[in-house]
C-alpha cells in the first residue's frame, strides 16, 4: 500500500462510522407505512418495527448483554430474526445465527466456540437445547420465542428462562439511542461445515455488511441485474436467515422500506399461500426449495409470472430453469459462499443479451452470474499461474471484495489456507469470460479426473436434469483402478415415472451418438433413489454420497 497524503480535519469535524444502525435509520425516512409480515400471524409497519428493535435492545441490556457479548438465535425465518439483525448488532453485541439443521453435537460445538452469552430460541427447537444445555459453557440466560402468543395461546416458558420474547419487549421502552462505535466492530458470526473437521466460524463487521448491502443495491437497484425496486417489489426470503444473513437481502429490503414477508418454517402450502396473497415478487433459494414449490399442487393455481427467484447454494440446472420458466417464474442465478457474505456474482443481462431468444438467455441464466460490483476475481492453475479470462480456460477461483471474512475464528491453520497469497480461495474451479460471466465447472474436490480427462459433475447433472422423468440428480467420482476415478449417478424420478439404469444410460448413449455428450461423461452406474442426501443448508451432500456408494460397492464386491 502506497504512502499518500490524508485529508486534514477540523478539530470538531465528525465523520460517522458506517454501521448497521444507519441502514435501519433509512427505513423510517420515506415509506414507514409499508409492512413487515410473518406468515399469516403478525403484521406491522416500519414505525412499529423500529420501536420493537429498540425494545429488544432495552430488553437485552436489562438482561446483561453488553458490547462484545455474543447472542445466539435459533428461529425460523421471522420478523423476530429480522429484529435481531438490527437490535443485537446495533448494541455493539455479536449476533450468532445458529444453523438449526446441524446435529446437536455440532450445534453445541458452535455455541461453545462462539462463546454465546444469551440464547433466543424458538419453542420448536427446545428438544435440541434439552440435549445439550448442561454442556453449554458460556450461556447465562435464555429467551423463548413462541408463535402461540399470536394466536391467543399461552406459551410454556421453561423455569430457567428469563422470559418470553413478546412479553420482554412489552416490558421495555421503545426509545433507545444506539451508540457510535468503530465500524470494524464484529457484528455477526455463523458456522460453515466442510468435508473434514469441526464447523468453521466466519465473521463480519458492521463495515463489511454495510458495504455488501451497498454492493447489492448497486447491482439489483442500479444496474437492475435482478430488477429490484422498493416501490413495486415484495420480498420474501426462502433461504434460512441463519445462512449468510439470508444472502444479505433483509438488510437491503429494510434499508429501502420494502414490503417484506417472512414465512417461518418452509411448508409448501404456506409458501404458495403467501406468494399469492401477498403478491411476492422477489425471493432466493436453493434448487431443492424451488423444486419443492414447483411440485406443490397448490402452485399450479397461483399466478407466478411476477415472481423473480435467485437460485444459489447449488448450481441451477437447465432442467429446473426450464420447469420454473414454464410456470412464468423469472429465474436467475447467484454465486457466493458463507465466507463472502455472500454475493459475488448474479445474473445480469446487458442490452444485447436482453434481446436474445429464450434458449440463449437460459444458457446465460444457468451460469453462476456476472461479477458483482466491487468484486475482483482471478483464476489460478495447479502451478499457481494466472489463467486467462477467455471463457474457456479453467482454474481455481480466487476473490477480493470489501466484505469477505478475514479468517476463521480461532482456526489459524484453515484460515491461512483460505487467504493464501492475499486472495480468498473459493475452492471452486471456474472459467471467466472477457465480459465477466463466471461459469463454475465444479468444486475442486468434486471434479472427476478420469483417464487424464476432467469430468464436471455439474455439467453431467445439467445433462441429466433435461432427461424425461428425472426430478433430481447427483453425480460423484468414485475411485477406479483403471481410470483413476469414474462418475456415478443418483437419480430421483418424477412422480409417475418408472426409470431404470438401462433406460437412463440409453438416453445418454443417444446423446453420445449425436455428438452432444462425451462418452467418458456417461456414469458407470446409475442408482434410482427416493431422495438425495443434502447438507444442512440444502446443498447436495457429495461427501455423504461418495461414502454411501463406496460402502455399497465394497459390500457388493465382498459378496461376489
Amino acid at each position: 500500500m502506497i504512502q499518500t497524503k490524508l485529508i486534514p480535519r477540523a478539530e470538531e469535524a465528525y465523520e460517522p462510522p458506517i454501521l448497521i444502525k444507519s441502514m435501519l435509520a433509512q427505513s423510517l425516512k420515506y415509506e414507514p407505512q409499508r409492512e413487515i409480515i410473518y406468515r399469516d400471524l403478525f403484521r406491522m409497519d416500519y414505525v412499529r418495527f423500529n420501536e420493537r428493535v429498540r425494545q429488544l435492545a432495552n430488553a437485552l441490556t436489562a438482561l446483561g448483554v453488553q458490547p462484545g457479548n455474543t447472542v445466539a438465535v435459533l428461529d425460523w425465518d421471522s420478523h423476530r430474526y429480522l429484529e435481531c439483525f438490527f437490535g443485537v448488532t446495533s448494541l455493539g453485541a455479536i449476533l450468532h445465527t445458529v444453523n438449526v439443521r446441524l446435529s446437536p453435537a455440532q450445534i453445541l460445538y458452535t455455541m461453545n466456540h462462539a462463546e454465546d452469552k444469551m440464547v433466543l430460541i424458538h419453542e420448536d427447537f427446545l428438544p435440541i437445547l434439552n440435549a445439550v444445555q448442561d454442556q453449554l459453557t458460556t450461556v447465562e440466560s435464555f429467551v423463548l420465542l413462541s408463535d402461540k402468543v399470536y394466536t391467543g395461546a399461552t406459551p410454556d416458558v421453561p423455569a430457567n428462562f428469563a422470559g418470553e420474547y413478546e412479553a420482554l419487549l412489552a416490558d421495555n421502552s421503545p426509545d433507545y439511542d444506539f451508540p457510535d462505535f468503530d465500524e470494524n466492530t464484529w457484528a455477526t458470526t455463523f458456522y460453515t461445515t466442510g468435508t473434514t473437521g469441526n464447523p468453521k466460524g466466519v465473521y463480519f463487521s458492521h463495515r463489511q455488511l454495510f458495504m455488501h448491502t451497498m454492493g447489492l443495491a448497486t447491482y439489483v437497484c442500479g444496474y437492475q441485474a435482478v430488477p429490484f425496486s422498493s416501490l413495486s417489489d415484495v420480498y420474501m426470503p426462502l433461504t434460512p436467515m441463519f445462512h449468510v444473513h439470508a444472502w444479505g437481502f433483509p438488510f437491503l429490503a429494510t434499508m429501502l422500506s420494502t414490503k417484506q414477508v417472512y414465512p417461518g418454517r418452509y411448508e409448501p402450502d404456506m409458501l404458495v399461500k403467501l406468494l399469492g396473497n401477498e403478491q411476492i415478487t422477489l425471493s432466493h433459494c436453493v434448487p431443492t426449495v424451488m423444486g419443492m414449490i414447483l411440485a406443490c399442487p397448490a402452485a399450479q393455481q397461483v399466478d407466478l409470472s411476477h415472481w423473480k427467484v435467485i437460485i444459489g447454494g447449488s448450481a441451477l440446472t437447465r432442467g429446473l430453469a426450464q420447469a420454473a420458466t414454464a410456470m412464468g417464474i423469472q429465474i436467475y442465478q447467484g454465486y457466493g459462499m458463507s465466507e463472502t457474505a455472500p454475493v459475488l456474482a448474479l445474473t445480469h443481462l446487458n442490452d444485447t443479451e436482453r434481446n436474445q431468444t429464450g434458449d440463449e438467455q437460459l444458457a446465460l441464466r444457468t451460469r453462476a452470474g456476472r461479477t458483482a460490483p466491487f468484486v475482483e476475481f482471478k483464476l489460478l492453475d495447479d502451478a499457481g499461474n494466472d489463467v486467462p479470462h477467455d471463457g474457456q480456460s479453467v482454474g481455481e477461483l480466487l476473490v477480493r471484495a470489501p466484505w469477505l471474512t478475514q479468517g476463521y475464528y480461532q482456526d489459524p491453520e484453515r484460515e491461512v489456507a483460505l487467504w493464501q497469497g492475499g486472495w480468498l480461495h473459493t475452492g471452486d474451479v471456474a472459467s471467466i469470460s472477457p465480459d465477466n460471466w463466471v461459469q463454475i465447472a465444479d468444486r475442486l474436490k468434486d471434479v472427476i479426473k478420469t483417464g487424464g480427462e476432467w469430468v464436471s459433475s455439474l455439467d453431467m447433472e445439467n445433462v441429466l436434469s433435461q432427461l424425461e422423468g428425472i426430478a433430481e440428480s447427483a453425480v460423484v467420482g468414485i475411485t477406479s483402478e483403471r481410470w483413476g476415478e469414474r462418475p456415478h449417478a443418483l437419480i430421483v424420478p418424477k412422480p409417475g415415472f418408472e426409470l431404470t439404469e438401462v433406460s437412463i444410460k440409453q438416453q445418454l448413449q443417444s446423446k453420445v451418438d449425436k455428438g452432444e455428450l462425451n462418452k467418458w461423461y456417461v456414469p458407470d452406474s446409475v442408482h434410482i433413489v427416493s431422495a438425495i442426501p443434502k447438507t444442512s443448508v440444502g446443498k447436495i451432500d457429495k461427501k455423504q454420497i461418495r461414502a454411501d456408494l463406496n460402502s455399497t460397492m465394497a459390500k457388493t464386491t465382498a459378496t461376489t
